[in-house]
């Protein structure tokens, strides 16, 4: 391939895209309601690179909003209809989808983790291909009247709108038999919300983020996610606070659809789901639901035989459950080097998936029996301290110890000293001022050292020094790091880590 029109320059490219620091709070300062143009200007695009909307119902397609579980939801659904991909055995061969996709955000390592196919992201030639297709048949129609700026870098959408029509280009050219579509942001607005008529929708549980585009009350939350709802199409959901409840039921009304409360699902007090957390068994209940609900639509199973709970799980569903992945969530690895260290990673990155992250920690840790534990933490743009004061009140409460960690550290999500971050985890949306500064990472030091005094405290300025500052501090003696409150700078330690074994690996072959 042209080395011009590869993996590597279609990265370059989209990185173009992303919306600047600026750009971003110029978005914030406008409130909720600004955002209500992005889908007008969605479907200008998805026309410019000729589709209309509906022509995407043909991907029989599931539509999932919330605020946290979100991904833990659609990788289960996934993974579940995976199972039923046709074979040779298959009696109902016809009746099967013949290959599920999934789009999800945010990426860890590379870009083409978002878009997935069979549970395997696209191939870098995959990526390529799709990408430029893209690219070109926007090129070749120059915008009209298009004048927000921030939503329109040089006649393109910005980098999420891009990977979305980009998606759904690629499902549609690979004919992929189901689609499984997370929405970014709220659902009312959000860019994939200009899908039509999908099969199935569902909410996750739902809490306080990205008020500046949905607003800062659960009522206001519910309302934007509720706006996937679609006449007659089967919604599900799992239990919510009362005030959000009531706003989704109502607009499930208002819409002309029946909303269903899923609890959890008795079976999963036996199985070991492929995700950790007690939690992922609500998340795993509600995909149970959607997948019943969706393959009874197809024409395969009888959803009466799984929605009712006193029955058994069909045998696909429960391998589906117990093999799923999902990195950076609730997720446990050996270090390669110190074989005494153990990093337990989890993208938490809002007041309840931060507690979540820490009563998950809590459970798990062995540090009773003398390991070190320390923390690598950072969250650039929300209330940072906050959310490093809930971790620590979460996990003084479940260890019964006022001093949950022996170290602290705090770094930005760059992910190399000297190189900075490789294309893939390059992001423009945070202010390069306040990175470069460490800005952030030093009014969380403070904080934390005044919530615990006795705990050492280091800034670092890269995620790669934080990986060799903790194997340092451990010293090759027992120690648990927890590595949480960004996806970003998760996604930037599975890259150093992975990395040095594919390193290692590489100079002994």
């Amino acid at each position: 391939m042209n080395s011009e029109r590869d993996y590597n320059a279609a990265v370059q490219s989209l990185n173009s895209l992303q919306s600047n620091f600026s750009a971003v709070e110029a978005i914030r300062k406008q409130g909720p309601g600004w955002n209500e143009r992005a889908l007008p200007e969605m479907r200008s695009w998805v026309r410019r690179i000729d589709y209309e909307p509906s022509a995407f119902d043909k991907l029989n397609l599931i539509h999932i909003a919330g605020t946290k579980g979100k991904g833990s939801t659609s990788s289960f659904i996934s993974s579940i209809l995976a199972q039923y991909l046709p074979t040779a055995k298959s009696v109902h061969a016809e009746r099967l989808p013949t290959s599920v996709g999934l789009y999800t955000s945010p990426h860890l390592r590379f870009v083409r983790e978002r878009i997935q196919i069979d549970g395997r992201p696209l191939s870098e030639e995959q990526f390529a291909k799709y990408f430029w297709e893209v690219w070109d048949r926007l090129e070749a129609t120059p915008p009209v009247g298009e004048k927000h700026e921030a939503r329109n870098i040089s006649g393109k959408p910005v980098y999420f709108h891009y990977l979305t029509l980009m998606a759904l280009h690629c499902y549609m050219q690979e004919k992929v038999g189901t689609a499984v579509i997370e929405c970014g942001i709220g659902g009312e607005y959000d860019t994939t919300n200009i899908l039509e008529k999908p099969l199935t929708t569902g909410v996750t549980s739902l809490g306080i983020d990205h008020v500046a585009m949905l607003g800062d009350t659960v009522e206001s939350i519910a309302w934007h996610k509720a706006g996937i709802f679609k006449p007659g199409v089967p919604a599900f959901t799992v239990p919510q606070p009362e005030q959000a409840l009531a706003v989704l039921y109502e607009r499930a009304q208002q819409t002309g659809t029946e909303l269903r409360v899923v609890d959890e699902h008795p079976a999963l007090r036996h199985l070991e789901l492929g995700l950790q957390g007690d939690f992922q068994r609500i998340n795993a209940s509600l995909a149970i639901a959607i997948c019943a609900s969706h393959l009874s639509r197809l024409g395969y199973i009888a959803a009466n035989s799984v929605f009712d709970q006193a029955f058994e799980l069909p045998e696909e569903f429960i391998k589906g459950l117990e093999t799923v992945h999902l990195g950076g969530r609730c997720e446990t690895r050996q270090d390669a080097d110190l074989k005494a260290l153990t990093w337990y990673i989890d993208g938490g990155h809002t007041l309840e998936s931060i507690e979540m992250a820490g009563r998950w920690f809590a459970t798990t840790t062995t540090s009773d029996k003398g390991a070190m534990r320390i923390l690598v933490f950072n969250q650039q743009a929300r209330d940072a301290p906050a959310l490093a004061r809930r971790l620590h009140t979460t996990l003084a409460t479940a260890l019964r110890d006022d001093r949950p960690f022996q170290h602290a550290i705090f770094c930005p999500n760059t992910t190399y000293k000297g190189s900075g971050y490789k294309a893939d985890l390059v992001s423009m949306n945070t202010s390069k001022d306040d990175v470069d500064s460490l800005r952030v990472q030093r009014e969380l030091a403070h904080a934390y050292d005044e919530i615990d005094p006795e705990a050492t405290v280091h800034v670092l300025g890269t995620i790669e020094e934080a990986v060799v500052r903790a194997r340092e501090l451990a010293g090759g003696k027992p120690a648990e790091v927890l590595v949480t409150g960004s996806l970003h700078l998760v996604g930037g330690l599975i890259e150093v880590l992975e990395s040095e074994t594919e390193r290692a690996h590489e100079s002994r072959s």
